[in-house]
């Protein structure tokens, strides 16, 4: 099967849509499968897998990642009928608007991965011209998905919500479990938070909600890692000396071995976002063997289930009942919470898992298979 996948961007830094959507793709190339992945060449990589093909921006705004060489390539793989499938991550740039162009007219079958676009929260954001960009460009260019795919239940919901009816399937992120790390000791227990520093992340309810429990739990500290967005981080550090926070620690971005180190060292994980589609460093944190506390904004709900942390509603006062109650747990019952989030990743998040699943429903869209238990029609 030739497969094409498409993305905006792929970085060095392998966090994301540049970890997850390359890693399906060699995980389809293991499975025997002729795939390619069509990018944008910026931000320019050091090196790149063998399946990435990068293409040169055009004139236009950089924000629209406007290319036509890579409109042309698309064009010319499905004229020279080289493609079987083609499947788009992510929304808002041209990137993402060729292949429903190319779909349509050519009659390939088109998959899309919203990739959280479209949440009540990013829907809502953003310039006049996504504004704009959405009923002129990018809806017109959806006209030709056969199937949705969606990272868990909540994105199907977004989908159904944004009025799509197309079928879904569900099926989540994969992940690599480390087999080389251990925890590292150190003076203090470690509260990590590990993302971008993005008011999505919900940072400005995090802060307060250390500050509230700071003086009770006086052997933890609260260490924050991750790249600057827009400015956002000189705002969270005023926010943190307003507050007098004590023990808080800004990291800056961590990447490769440094940042799977950071996730052992930590004795808790936390994410407190509005709203994610997955929440890929949850994931990271669980196959790392550190228990995680999830707001209900990702969706997180086997923490309980599994015994692997905990998913609280979104807000403060949440926040401040569960670091009440989580702070004050052992070193050995946090231990043993990380290990079944470590198992629970290995059973059902391994990408072999994953890139079977995927490889089933691009068979069924090709009338090859019946439709696999993950889809949802209607």
């Amino acid at each position: 099967m030739r497969i094409i996948h498409t993305v905006p961007a792929v970085s060095n830094e392998a966090s994301g849509p540049s970890y997850s959507v390359t890693r399906l793709c060699a995980s389809l190339i293991e499975r025997r499968q002729d795939v390619s992945l069509a990018t944008l060449d910026w931000p320019p990589m050091s090196s790149h897998p063998p399946f990435l093909k990068t293409f040169r921006l055009g004139l236009g705004p950089r924000r629209l990642g406007r290319s036509p060489a890579m409109k042309h390539w698309l064009r010319f793989q499905a004229i020279s009928h080289q493609v079987d499938i083609l499947h788009n991550h992510s929304l808002w740039m041209m990137p993402n608007v060729y292949p429903g162009q190319v779909a349509a007219k050519y009659n390939v079958p088109y998959v899309v991965s919203p990739r959280g676009t479209f949440t009540e929260y990013a829907m809502a954001t953003g310039s006049r011209v996504k504004q704009a960009f959405w009923p002129l460009v990018q809806r017109p260019a959806l006209n030709a998905v056969c199937l949705f795919h969606a990272t868990a239940e909540s994105e199907y919901l977004d989908i159904r919500r944004m009025g799509f009816k197309q079928p879904v399937a569900v099926i989540p992120n994969g992940i690599d479990v480390p087999t080389h790390l251990s925890k590292r000791t150190a003076n203090l227990r470690t509260l990590l938070f590990l993302g971008r520093i993005h008011p999505n992340k919900g940072l400005e309810m995090l802060l307060p909600a250390w500050g509230a429990v700071q003086d009770k739990f006086s052997d933890w500290q609260l260490r924050i890692v991750g790249p600057d967005e827009d400015g956002y981080l000189s705002q969270m550090k005023v926010l943190a000396n307003d507050l007098s926070l004590q023990r808080v620690k800004f990291s800056g971005p961590l990447y490769g071995d440094k940042k799977w180190q950071a996730y052992a060292d930590a004795d808790l994980f936390i994410l407190p976002s509005y709203s994610e589609n997955f929440g890929m460093a949850v994931a990271e944190s669980l196959a790392a063997g550190t228990p995680a506390i999830v707001s209900k904004g990702a969706p997180w709900e086997g923490l309980k289930s599994w015994s692997a942390g905990w998913w609280i509603d979104i807000g403060v006062d949440p926040l401040i009942a569960c670091l009440e109650d989580t702070l004050s747990h052992s070193q050995e019952t946090l231990q043993a919470m990380g290990k079944n989030g470590q198992q629970w990743m290995i059973k059902e998040f391994s990408w072999n898992e994953v890139a079977r699943k995927h490889y089933q429903t691009y068979q069924w869209i090709q009338g090859k298979a019946g439709r696999p238990d993950w889809v949802i029609e209607g």
